[in-house]
């Protein structure tokens, strides 16, 4: 099994980064590597609807052609 990135992937791991600041489950000491990769995460997934969206909105004009 692949351990490449996926968006489900990151969303998953973003739900759980929730989950435990929302209950309180982070250490003051853990919270910035959480927030941090959070923040990666969330790159991650903007990239790749960034991606998708340009990869769709070019095979639409190609059908159009």
């Amino acid at each position: 099994m692949s351990d490449k990135l996926t968006y489900a992937k990151a969303i998953a791991e973003l739900e759980e980064i929730v989950h435990e600041i929302e209950n309180e489950e982070v250490l003051v000491d853990e919270l910035l590597v959480k927030v941090k990769r959070s923040s990666e995460l969330i790159k991650f997934c903007k990239k790749q609807l960034y991606s998708t969206e340009k990869e769709i909105t070019e095979a639409l004009k190609e059908l159009e052609e």
